[in-house]
């Protein structure tokens, strides 16, 4: 090999382990950019007054029916099953309503899973009030577990009329090798 080869072919490898740090670092940096951009969305913050608002009083609105809908997944790398007992469920602003969600450890070993969920129509979800939900902390599922997990709930009546489907949806993430701070 010529002189000027050699040196274009060690530059091309000191340019590839570059990028491959480069990329690796981009990953690594990945989880602190999640966390902030969650917290300049309001994700954080969202999860964090669902589990510590108090019980409201409301004035149930029994001319008018909401339908709230459920749907359930798992992240792919996540070895549960999981599914919402009820699919759909009619119900009139300010009563409270608890459904349950089952869920299972496909594994013969322990995980910690996470179920993070999702309201939308989004402009709807300030009025979805969770009084009780297996999604505020992380759940720890022993070897072939079955957990029943209930959500306690009520649709604020203030809940503008155009609304008339409501879907809270949930996913689950296995968290069993992620260190908590």
């Amino acid at each position: 090999m010529s002189l000027d080869t050699e040196q274009k072919n060690r530059r091309l490898v000191i340019k590839l382990i570059l990028i491959a740090v480069l990329m690796f670092g981009f990953g690594y940096a990945l989880v602190p950019l999640y966390d902030v951009l969650c917290d300049i969305t309001g994700q954080n913050i969202k999860l964090q007054q669902s589990a510590t608002d108090p019980v409201h009083e409301f004035v149930v609105d029994e001319k008018r029916e909401v339908t709230v809908e459920f749907i359930t997944a798992v992240n792919e790398k996540t070895p549960m099953e999981f599914q919402a007992e009820t699919r759909t469920l009619k119900v009139h602003p300010g009563q409270y309503y608890t459904v349950n969600f089952k869920a299972k450890n496909l594994l013969k070993t322990p995980i910690k899973a996470q179920a993070i969920p999702s309201i939308s129509p989004g402009l709807a979800e300030s009025f979805f009030k969770k009084v009780q939900c297996f999604c505020f902390e992380t759940q720890l599922f022993e070897a072939k577990q079955e957990k029943v997990m209930p959500v306690r709930f009520v649709v604020d009546p203030k809940l503008p009329e155009q609304y008339k489907i409501i879907t809270l949806s949930y996913t689950f993430f296995d968290r069993t090798n992620i260190i908590e701070n």
